[in-house]
């Protein structure tokens, strides 16, 4: 009798990486090591023509961001604290950890946005609050 193959196949490779991604475990946080948090206030975006000049999804580094990304942009003047390209943080109040994957106008100061795809209603429900922020060492 065959047994049935256990390859993973391109019709199961994206349910099989989605499993890895939800069973990796959250980043903790506030994390241990005496890591200080950052006070910001955070605000959010998504990827739609109305809120952006240009292509939307084109974030200021050259990522592509996509809905369900746990990104955030961030102020010129936290870049020069160190919350670099794809600098990992976690957020008070959210679970899991985001990326530094885009930059905010001059015009900001302390102060990230946080990618929320094309969901306008949940962007318009976090509105503009306080938070702090962690940052999280370089992944392995």
């Amino acid at each position: 009798m065959r047994r049935p193959s256990k390859r993973l196949t391109g019709a199961s490779i994206g349910p099989f990486l989605l499993f890895l991604a939800c069973t990796a475990g959250p980043a903790e946080c506030p994390p241990g090591d005496g890591a200080q948090a950052l006070e910001v206030t955070a605000t959010a975006y998504n990827s739609l023509p109305d809120q952006t000049r240009g292509d939307p999804s084109l974030a200021a580094w050259g990522d592509r961001l996509e809905p369900g990304m746990k990104a955030i942009a961030v102020s010129r003047d936290l870049i020069a604290l160190g919350l670099t390209h794809d600098t990992r943080v976690c957020i008070e109040g959210l679970p899991g950890e985001y990326r530094v994957l885009d930059k905010m106008a001059k015009r900001w100061e302390r102060k990230i946005d946080i990618y929320m795809g094309v969901d306008v209603q949940a962007a318009r429900e976090w509105g503009r609050r306080p938070v702090r922020i962690w940052r999280l060492p370089p992944a392995p």
